[in-house]
């Protein structure tokens, strides 16, 4: 059986489950709130399981491009406290980012070079010049959805290794500050007040220091261009 056609399967099998059991339900901020003294008591007798299997879960959430990874950061923050969690969350949040980047990879690359491959050209040459600050910018940014960044990275020929570093340095200031407010959950009452204006802006900023070399690169470059040989 084609290799493309299973791995579909269990996509789709991993996707149809999610909603199919209503698993979303534990992911929402009622939940997390109603369930986190029960969780903190399992940690405290289990705590490697508990890590385990809250990397496990995180893992399968974001290489299934499933939602409620914001909330689960979260949850990572309350059980585990804000360092800590930031770091459990970062090791979940990448190795799943990096599973969908590679199924994408095995999945669409060839059909995308097939239709799109002259047009993609000049856009792939400017990528893998500059991947690693790439990654860092839309990973610090957050106008762009994680999924969607793990998928469309996956159909560039940016390396895995720069994929995976990029991914993992450049989510940890967000990781941090969910994982933060997590460990004060009782005081949250929306995510919408942990992502504040302030907070955004700051992301941005963080987003285009890290484009600052790629940027100079390119003025130095078109400088000694138009300059007389």
């Amino acid at each position: 059986m084609n290799k493309k056609f299973i791995l579909i399967g269990i996509i789709a099998l991993g996707v149809a489950a999610f909603f199919f059991f209503d698993l979303g339900r534990f992911l929402s901020l009622e939940s997390l709130k109603t369930h986190r003294d029960d969780l903190l008591t399992y940690y405290e007798t289990n705590p490697l399981a508990m890590i385990l299997g809250f990397i496990g879960v995180y893992i399968a959430t974001t290489a299934l491009s499933l939602p409620g990874a914001t909330l689960l950061t979260l949850l990572g923050g309350a059980i585990f406290g804000a360092v800590k969690g930031t770091f459990i969350v970062n090791i979940g949040a990448t190795c799943g980012a990096t599973l969908a980047f590679l199924a994408a990879r095995f999945l669409l690359k060839d059909w995308v070079q097939s239709k799109f491959g002259e047009k993609l050209k000049a856009f792939q040459a400017g990528f893998e010049q500059n991947a690693f600050n790439y990654m860092l910018f839309l990973r610090l940014v957050p106008l762009f959805p994680f999924f969607l960044v793990n998928l469309s990275s996956g159909i560039t020929r940016i390396p895995v290794r720069t994929f995976f570093f990029g991914t993992m340095i450049g989510t940890l200031p967000g990781t941090f500050v969910y994982a933060n407010a997590g460990s004060n959950l009782a005081s949250i009452n929306s995510l919408k007040d942990i992502a504040s204006p302030q907070v955004l802006g700051a992301f941005v900023l963080l987003g285009l220091f890290a484009l600052v070399p790629t940027l100079y690169q390119k003025f130095k470059n078109r400088k000694s261009l138009s300059s007389p040989a």
